[in-house]
């Protein structure tokens, strides 16, 4: 009697193993299977352009072999430094509201030296002149 109790919960969780494996690749693989069902059929050939390489949908603009300036991944970085920042701000203010922390000067001046430090990063990539966003001029073909 006991056996066939087992295997009733064994058959039931193998139901759910499946049904969640096939929802995930539906999930997967269903926008691939919706954009190749709706993508436009053979545009390159009708407008002649089937030796022109595609960005996007749009006619490129000069060579494809740029060099991206040190801007962009330096924003990134600075962009992340406070994300990172607002991040563990977050269980810091829950902590304020909290009866059991004490609200003393001593955890709002970590707060302070905490912001503080990260603020010096931007100050430091302002005097370095990270903040100059100069326009680049590509050439026509």
């Amino acid at each position: 009697m006991e056996h066939n109790f087992t295997t009733f919960l064994y058959h039931e969780e193998v139901i759910w193993i499946t049904a969640f494996t096939l929802g995930g690749l539906l999930f997967a693989l269903g926008p691939i299977a919706i954009v190749y069902l709706l993508m436009p059929r053979q545009t390159r050939q009708l407008a002649n352009k089937t030796s022109q390489f595609i960005e996007c949908g749009m006619d490129p603009i000069g060579d494809s072999w740029i060099r991206y300036g040190v801007v962009f991944y330096l924003y990134a970085l600075i962009f992340l430094a406070f994300d990172v920042d607002v991040l563990f701000l977050f269980p810091v203010a829950v902590a304020y509201t909290d009866p059991q922390f004490d609200s003393s000067a001593r955890n709002f001046i970590e707060i302070i030296l905490f912001v503080g430090i990260l603020s010096l990063a931007v100050v430091y990539a302002w005097i370095k002149g990270v903040f100059k966003w100069e326009r680049k001029t590509y050439l026509h073909r």
